[in-house]
C-alpha cells in the first residue's frame, strides 16, 4: 500500500474511492493542519494492482485500513472519507473507535439492499460494458462539474496503464450491495446501524450536483448520525467535489476540525 503521510500533529486519515487515489486529495492536504495520511487503496494509484478481480472484496480492503492505522499507530483521528472510503472508512470507525476522534463525509453511502439511484445502475452498467477499456479519466471528469485539466485526467489515466491494471475499478461497483442477497448487504447494514449511536463529531460536506448521489443521501446521514453538523452542500461541485471546490472543501473541515 502506498500512502502521502505528511505534517505533525494530531493525524488526519483521507480515504478516496472509485476509481481515484490520494491523488484526489492533492489540494486539500496542505490547506489542512496537522498530520495528513492519504492511502491509496489497494488496487489504486501507487499501491499494487491485484489482477484478478475476485480477489477484492469489502473484507480485505476494509483490513488493510486497519493495518495501516495499526502499523502507524494512529490516534485521536479525524476520518475523512469518501466515495468507497465511506463503507470502508465507517466500518473501521465503528469497530475501532477508540482510535477515532471525529468524522468527516463527503459524497459516500452507506447501507445495502437496494441501489443508490438509477444513475448509480447506470454508471455500473457502463463499467461493466467498458470492461479492461474503462477510461479511468474520462469516468472521474464525469464525476465533476468543472471538468479536468488534461494533464490532471491524464494523471489519473497513468495510475492505470494496462487493461489488467483496472481490475479493481472494474470489482468496486459490483461491491456495491444494490441488491437484497449481495453479500455485502449485512455487514453494511450493521455499519449503518452501528452509526445510529455514533457519538463523535461529525460533519457532512457534499458536492451538491452529485446525480450520482445527490444531496437527499447527505440528507440521510444527517439522520442517521446523532449529533451530525450539515450538510454543507457546495454549489458548483459533483461527486469528485475535491477536483471542483478543493478550496471550499477544506475550509469547511478546517472549520470543523476549529469548533
Amino acid at each position: 500500500m502506498h500512502y502521502v503521510d505528511e505534517g505533525e500533529g494530531d493525524p488526519i486519515l483521507l480515504l478516496h474511492g472509485e476509481p481515484t487515489s490520494s491523488y484526489l486529495w492533492r489540494n486539500i492536504i496542505p490547506q489542512l493542519p496537522g498530520r495528513k495520511i492519504a492511502p491509496d487503496l489497494i488496487g489504486f494509484g501507487l499501491s499494487d494492482k491485484p489482477t484478478e478481480i475476485g480477489w477484492y472484496s469489502y473484507d480485505r480492503h476494509t483490513a488493510s485500513i486497519v493495518r495501516l492505522v495499526e502499523s502507524l499507530d494512529l490516534r485521536r483521528l479525524t476520518l475523512v472519507v469518501h466515495d468507497w472510503g465511506g463503507p470502508i472508512g465507517l466500518r473501521f470507525a465503528v469497530e475501532h473507535p477508540e482510535r477515532v476522534a471525529r468524522l468527516v463525509v463527503l459524497n459516500t453511502g452507506i447501507g445495502g439492499g437496494r441501489a443508490p439511484s438509477e444513475m448509480w445502475l447506470r454508471f455500473r452498467e457502463a463499467v461493466r460494458s467498458a470492461g479492461g477499456e474503462l477510461d479511468i479519466g474520462r469516468l472521474v471528469a464525469a464525476g465533476t462539474s468543472q471538468g479536468l485539466d488534461d494533464d490532471v485526467r491524464a494523471q489519473y489515466d497513468a495510475y492505470f496503464p494496462t487493461p489488467e491494471s483496472k481490475a479493481g475499478a472494474l470489482a468496486f461497483p459490483e461491491l456495491v450491495p444494490a441488491e437484497p442477497d449481495h453479500p455485502n448487504t449485512e455487514p453494511m447494514n450493521r455499519v449503518r446501524d452501528a452509526l445510529r449511536s455514533w457519538d463523535k463529531p461529525t460533519l457532512v460536506v457534499w458536492g451538491a450536483d452529485d446525480r450520482v448521489l445527490p444531496l437527499a443521501v447527505a440528507e440521510m446521514f444527517i439522520g442517521l448520525i446523532p449529533g451530525a453538523e450539515g450538510p454543507v452542500a457546495i454549489d458548483g461541485a459533483s461527486h469528485f467535489l475535491q477536483e471542483d471546490k478543493p478550496d471550499e472543501v477544506a475550509g469547511a473541515i478546517r472549520a470543523f476540525l476549529a469548533r
